[in-house]
């Protein structure tokens, strides 16, 4: 199997994450290069039933080294939860690689996308409130918090005393409340500690594997149809959803064997 991406050709739900777990029996690695949590992967093996929204669909398949890419924005608890999940059914998310470059999906995040939404009224873009918009915007401005800051206290602590004011004044315009830095600080510290160990320079990883002939899958969320310069503008998703997104979203330069399965 060449190095394959797998992606949308229309707005979504065109039925990836069945493909890319089809697909996985053949693949030492499959990445996750772009979204958040709300696409949804709805995957059968025998009589279970796993829906994942974060992990990569080959999290389920023993020896695959399943990776989250710099072009994915990760919500925390979301990933507990889908961990859990899985390690629940007998399995082990050994494989899992987080991306240090990832950008993590904050709770006044979620806080802003609802009240912007509600803000908009009639001219709402659909958004489902889970907090990615804005957590995209932030990576944009240079102002998130990225997977990489949780082994760095005093910089994560520098980071959130530059940035909570900001969102908390502006929550507080549109009518909201968020969460106390402290609070925000000690959830982001507690999952370093605990899944610190799965973070790492996945540019590096998938460069390597390549390198090596191994076989490597590519797996697109949303679809094309909703790729923030190509799609439906506005209604839209904020990172690139179309082929090209997984140059970016994964951190290396497509290899000349490069193929991608529109699904």
């Amino acid at each position: 199997m060449p190095t394959l991406a797998i992606v949308g050709t229309q707005w979504g739900d065109e039925g990836k994450g069945k493909i890319t777990d089809y697909l996985a029996e053949n693949a030492d690695m499959v990445v996750r290069f772009q979204g958040g949590t709300n696409a949804g992967h709805t995957i059968g093996i025998g009589d279970e039933v796993f829906k994942l929204h974060l992990l990569p669909s080959g999290i389920l398949r023993e020896g695959i080294v399943s990776v989250i890419a710099n072009g994915v924005v990760c919500d925390l608890d979301e990933m507990r939860e889908e961990i859990e999940q899985v390690v629940s059914s007998g399995r082990n998310v050994d494989g899992l690689r987080i991306s240090d470059r990832s950008n993590i999906i904050l709770p006044y995040h979620k806080i802003l996308d609802g009240a912007e939404e509600r803000y908009r009224g009639k001219r709402g873009v659909g958004t489902t409130g889970r907090g990615i918009g804005p957590c995209y915007t932030d990576k944009i401005a240079r102002s998130g918090i990225r997977m990489g800051d949780l082994a760095e206290p005093q910089y994560l602590r520098e980071r959130l005393e530059m940035m909570h004011p900001i969102k908390e004044r502006l929550i507080e315009i549109l009518g909201g409340k968020t969460p106390s830095k402290v609070e925000v600080e000690k959830e982001l510290l507690a999952f370093g500690e605990r899944y610190g160990r799965f973070i790492t320079d996945t540019s590096v990883l998938i460069n390597d594997y390549i390198s090596q002939g191994k076989n490597v899958l590519f797996e697109g969320a949303q679809g094309t149809m909703l790729d923030i310069d190509h799609g439906t503008f506005p209604l839209s998703h904020p990172p690139t959803a179309s082929r090209g997104g997984y140059v970016p979203g994964r951190g290396y330069p497509p290899p000349p064997s490069v193929k991608s399965w529109g699904s």
